[in-house]
């Protein structure tokens, strides 16, 4: 049957929805803590530590580009295993899958803690990424199993809120860390908050797929499936406008360490506070996308408007770190970063809800790509930000504009959103 052509909210209700969604529906706020906790361990991952940046730099005696990679492989195993668990988990169900990755991310984290070199460590954040991509893959999978229309778009903006708490306090934590130990210790910390959700997720996240609704292919299958999503334009054009969008916010928590710290010459703790500061921008919009905007402006008029705003806000910050009027200075900068990290609060759940929506026969594999494509698309920017050292902000502007400017672009070429059918 043809995708419609609208891809807009439609709230539809199923009658014949199995035992076990009907059961994840009753445990809504149950759900809700877990599958936000699945979503927020990655940004956990990266953020917490993002302040020890510079000492790692020291520690392991690496240049700064070096030590960004190992940003740039959690990244790229991140987007790289959705590609797989995605299928997986539309094939053998959306539980099994999670927990195999949960004690896979718990094993590569207590490694990264010991590694004797930035190459190790380098190679075992990779393995970090790949299992970590677990949780978020099929966090978005089991929200498609359960709902639909706008009830999917607003508890994407939940999932935001809960998930947002993560790098608000991640970095705050990470520079306590710092207080009282060295890098190593926040991969210890996150160890232990691996094994906590492990646990949760054992004990209380139960199965959403049914055996009926499963793929019984294998990787041709699943491969085919993939095609027929990409040769969607409208699927296509979220997925890139999402990816792109989430590129230029990478660009921002993979520049920020060295911008904030070694440009404007702030404290770890600083940083941390600057950085959580434009967390709850980020999570304060997306409430407002969720409990006001939704049901009430279309999606396609509110993705419109924070992909404006972030290319604003990105045209702005290499006004600014360009030196055309002179040197900023850090507060300036700062209410650039906060607008742009603002504005994804409309961007993120928008995109994902509005290419789910179109993808209810294979959210899995939806879900795989809308992630690997957001992750690939960070891990190919994020050495782009140092390019030309630590002495310039500038790289990272540059970044942004481009990334912002392209997602827009795919937006309004691909979704074409004037010609989408009134939402019912």
């Amino acid at each position: 049957m043809p995708i419609p052509e609208s891809g807009r909210a439609t709230s539809t209700v199923d009658h014949t929805v199995s035992a076990p969604v009907a059961s994840a529906r009753r445990a809504g706020l149950l759900v809700t803590l877990v599958l936000g906790g699945l979503t927020a361990l990655p940004p956990l991952s990266m953020d917490m530590y993002l302040p020890a940046l510079p000492e790692v730099t020291e520690a392991l005696r690496s240049p700064a580009a070096t030590v960004q990679l190992t940003l740039t492989a959690c990244l790229a195993g991140m987007a790289l295993g959705q590609l797989v668990v995605g299928p997986m988990s539309d094939k053998w169900g959306r539980r099994r899958p999670l927990l195999v990755g949960m004690v896979v991310y718990v094993l590569a984290t207590a490694v990264c803690a010991l590694a004797p070199s930035a190459a190790m460590l380098v190679g075992f954040r990779l393995l970090q990424g790949l299992a970590g991509a677990v949780g978020i893959v099929i966090a978005r999978a089991v929200v498609r199993d359960l709902y639909d229309g706008v009830e999917m778009a607003r508890f994407f903006s939940t999932l935001m809120l809960i998930s947002g708490v993560a790098p608000i306090v991640a970095p705050l934590i990470g520079g306590q860390i710092l207080r009282i130990t060295d890098w190593r210790g926040v991969f210890y910390v996150l160890t232990g908050v691996g094994l906590a959700l492990t646990f949760v997720v054992q004990r209380f996240l139960h199965e959403t797929l049914p055996p009926e609704r499963r793929h019984a292919g294998g990787v041709g299958e699943a491969l085919r499936t993939m095609r027929g999503l990409l040769a969607d334009r409208v699927f296509t054009g979220y997925m890139l406008a999402g990816g792109l969008a989430f590129a230029a916010l990478f660009a921002y928590i993979s520049a920020s360490p060295f911008v904030v710290q070694e440009i404007y010459g702030a404290s770890p703790q600083t940083f941390s506070l600057l950085f959580g500061v434009n967390s709850i921008g980020l999570v304060a919009v997306g409430q407002i996308n969720g409990k006001l905007l939704v049901g009430r402006v279309s999606l396609d008029k509110a993705l419109g408007w924070g992909l404006g705003v972030i290319l604003l806000a990105a045209t702005a910050l290499l006004v600014m770190t360009s030196g055309v009027f002179g040197e900023p200075g850090l507060a300036p900068v700062a209410a650039g970063l906060f607008v742009l990290m603002s504005a994804m609060g409309l961007a993120m759940p928008n995109t994902n809800a509005q290419a789910l929506m179109r993808t209810p026969h294979a959210a899995g594999s939806a879900s795989a790509l809308l992630g690997t494509s957001s992750f690939l698309v960070g891990a190919v920017v994020s050495p782009l930000v140092g390019i030309a050292g630590e002495a310039t902000a500038v790289p990272m502007a540059v970044v942004q504009v481009s990334c912002a400017a392209a997602a827009l672009a795919c937006f309004l070429l691909l979704c074409r959103p004037w010609r989408a059918a009134p939402a019912k």
